[in-house]
């Protein structure tokens, strides 16, 4: 599985170039929005249109969310392609989790070629006071201090 890195200030076109050099394109194949609501929960919505929903999966594992699909082509081996530009093939994104969220209770629906995962706050840890005990000193009594000695 590859791990694609988004680089923004990179020239678009080089990017186009590196990737086509390179045969990935699984990031421009499964383009995503990431986005946090107020109740501090993060949405992310990847477009994948045509995408056979039985695979389609999502894995938490550790801080990592991954999502991937497959999305084969209508055609078979004996038709004749005249143009083929939508990508076929596995695709995968991964995406750092970070803290504040809770990956155990994780939500995903796919509709209109559109998977759309919900990643909830965490419950928030609500400050709480400690009661701080006295205990006596070693050997249970107060220790008492040891007589100055005389100077002639």
């Amino acid at each position: 599985m590859a791990v694609i890195r988004y680089e923004p200030y990179r020239d678009p076109v080089e990017q186009l170039m590196s990737l086509a050099a390179s045969g990935r394109r699984a990031a421009l194949a499964m383009p995503i929005d990431v986005y946090r609501t107020q109740d501090g929960s993060y949405h992310v919505e990847a477009d994948l249109p045509g995408a056979d929903p039985g695979t389609i999966e999502v894995t938490v594992e550790h801080s990592t969310l991954t999502l991937s699909a497959q999305r084969n082509a209508a055609y078979g081996e004996t038709d004749h392609v005249v143009a083929a530009e939508r990508p076929q093939g596995t695709f995968s994104r991964q995406l750092t989790l970070g803290e504040g969220v809770d990956p155990d209770h994780l939500t995903a629906t796919y509709a209109d070629g559109v998977l759309q995962v919900t990643v909830p706050a965490s419950p928030k840890v609500q400050p709480r006071r400690i009661e701080v005990t006295h205990a006596p000193p070693a050997g249970g009594t107060a220790a008492k201090a040891a007589p100055k000695p005389a100077h002639p």
